[in-house]
């Protein structure tokens, strides 16, 4: 399923995806923006805990005894990110002098995990696949800071596909994948352009669809099931937030694509 946040809104929270069972009954998804003439915004989610990761522009933050500063960050091809954890029913004030654009995933939790300041030295980046396949990953948040959520970046050079070779993660299984919902929310460069996501899923699978989206800087597509690899066309770089939650995460609780895994074959001599 793919949806369009455009225009971005203009001022405020603008929540584009709801747990509501059609398809994510775990993971929700916003954007914010706060501009000069509407520079403060309080948020709080109840019963459910929440990831601020910033695209652009700066922030001073206070979430419950913690406070700082949140950026400058100018492109989020160029620039690591920074991000907040904010656990359920704990308030978030954001305040900026310019602007500001940040990406909001929340999931359900119960447990009372501390708020965290993420600051690019938090972040962890590494390039991986191989020929054009290669892409940078930034893991902001992980188990390790969530209950229930995983949030990251990848970059994609033109023409480069990513989330491959292609991996999927909706069931339990004894090789260790969890079932696990996701979005991601794409930025183009330029932003004339566009890329393609792909979703299918196993020939043996009941639910089989197979799906196509152009995508282009604003969109979000939903992956409740299913492998989900995606190209950047020729010409235009990348980036996509990427968020996951369910009853279970875990980095790397995913399974390749049978038919394709063989490709891990050459990453290991890039």
């Amino acid at each position: 399923m793919s949806l369009r946040i455009h225009p971005i809104p203009k001022a405020g929270f603008a929540a584009a995806v709801r747990a509501d069972g059609h398809p994510l009954s775990f993971l929700e998804f916003g954007v914010l923006r706060l501009t000069p003439t509407s520079h403060t915004i309080t948020l709080a989610f109840p019963n459910r805990e929440a990831v601020l990761l910033l695209l652009e522009g700066s922030a001073t933050v206070h979430c419950g005894e913690q406070g700082g500063d949140v950026g400058p960050r100018g492109s989020v091809f160029d620039d690591p990110p920074w991000a907040v954890y904010i656990p359920p029913g704990v308030a978030l004030d954001v305040r900026v002098r310019e602007s500001m654009l940040a990406a909001v995933a929340t999931a359900p939790a119960t447990a009372h995990k501390p708020v965290q300041l993420i600051s690019p030295t938090h972040v962890s980046e590494r390039v991986l696949g191989a020929n054009n396949w290669t892409r940078r990953v930034r893991s902001v948040v992980d188990q390790r800071v969530s209950e229930h959520l995983l949030v990251g970046e990848t970059v994609s050079p033109p023409g480069n596909w990513s989330s491959y070779p292609p991996h999927k993660h909706d069931r339990l299984t004894d090789a260790g994948e969890l079932p696990m919902e996701e979005v991601y929310y794409y930025t183009v460069r330029p932003d004339s352009g566009f890329g393609l996501q792909l979703i299918y899923s196993a020939p043996d699978d009941p639910e089989s669809p197979e799906q196509i989206y152009r995508v282009k800087g604003g969109d979000v597509v939903l992956l409740p099931r299913g492998y989900h690899p995606v190209v950047a066309a020729a010409g235009y770089e990348l980036h996509y937030v990427w968020a996951i939650a369910g009853p279970r995460v875990a980095s790397g609780a995913w399974s390749d694509d049978p038919a394709h895994a063989w490709i891990r074959q050459l990453e290991h001599g890039r």
